[in-house]
């Protein structure tokens, strides 16, 4: 099933207007998730909202927002007034101006998201500014709401559509001086750049997330199966790490380590060459194996009995084994 559209609305380049949906383009439901569930019952947690002094329980609709200006002083605000203050742009993204994406700090992008026709009227005008901004080689920059609050959203175009980031907001964005002014400045030879240079070479590649792996998402499945399956979980083996006592004998070994690795991992790459996994559409629920029995392990498979023809020509080799010792 489609997932569904976070907002819906207007996008408007002057008087250039068109209704659009915009659409999460990353997911996290996929991965594994826990619940908290009580050790002693096997059943889930269930958390109530209470008041903090009283400790008792608050219905939904006794519940308000509040500013919190002391210790036990606080602002109320309601929800009509919330909505009172809400922005124009609460239905429409309206574009603002266009600058270089080069010009966006990384810092500032929070999260892509798609942005499509909704419906079927407004293709063409949709097409008018996806094109416009393609042909300018800049991202177009506008606000949108969502959660009641508003967004700075950059948009430039991707294949037939449109993606929009989400930015921050300055005051966001933490300054690197807090945490850079204490880094000591370090006089570095040649030789150790030339050969931390040569490792850099042994590892470029493209960049393609295809080859990406989640070890940690992985590992739980296994763990997830295993648990289900009454297959005892065994202990990893302990890590051992040594430490760097010198920069440039550090910088050997690697080199040393890469040559070493570089034939096998040369081998496995040409192996699995035009031949990658398929790509999993259902998460993670796919990988979970069926619980075998009773959640129990399966007991082996009993040895299968020898065919009659072969015990035949047995006895036979046996009866003419004992005439001839007779």
């Amino acid at each position: 099933m489609a997932p569904r559209a976070n907002w819906k609305g207007f996008l408007r380049l002057s008087l250039v207007t068109c209704p659009v949906a915009l659409y999460p383009a990353t997911s996290d439901t996929e991965k594994v998730s826990f619940n908290q569930i009580n050790r002693k019952t096997g059943h889930r947690i269930k958390y109530l909202k209470v008041d903090a002094e009283t400790g008792d329980e608050v219905t939904s609709e006794d519940i308000v927002k509040g500013y919190k200006v002391d210790t036990d002083t606080y602002i109320e605000v309601t929800k009509d007034e919330l909505d009172e203050i809400a922005l124009d742009s609460t239905h429409t993204i309206e574009i603002d101006e266009f600058v270089p994406k080069a010009d966006i700090d990384n810092r500032y992008l929070i999260r892509p998201y798609y942005l499509v026709p909704d419906g079927k009227v407004g293709h063409d005008a949709y097409a008018v500014i996806r094109e416009t901004i393609r042909s300018l080689n800049k991202v177009a920059i506008g606000r949108v709401v969502l959660t009641n609050r508003e967004h700075i959203i950059a948009l430039e175009p991707l294949d037939s559509g449109l993606m929009g980031t989400l930015l921050r907001y300055p005051y966001e964005v933490r300054s690197e001086k807090e945490y850079f002014d204490d880094i000591q400045d370090v006089k570095l030879t040649k030789d150790m750049l030339d050969l931390a240079k040569h490792i850099v070479e042994k590892k470029s590649a493209d960049f393609d997330p295809e080859e990406f792996e989640d070890r940690y998402e992985q590992a739980l499945i296994d763990l997830i199966n295993q648990k289900r399956n009454g297959i005892k979980v065994a202990k990893p083996a302990a890590k051992t790490g040594g430490n760097v006592i010198n920069l440039m004998d550090a910088l050997k070994k690697s080199i040393a380590n890469e040559k070493d690795a570089a034939p096998a991992a040369k081998v496995a790459k040409e192996t699995v060459k035009g031949k990658r996994p398929k790509k999993r559409v259902e998460g993670q629920r796919e990988m979970l194996l069926p619980i075998s029995g009773s959640g129990k392990r399966e007991p082996k498979e009993a040895a299968k009995p020898e065919p009659k023809k072969a015990e035949k020509t047995t006895r036979a080799q046996g009866t003419a084994a004992r005439k001839k010792a007779g």
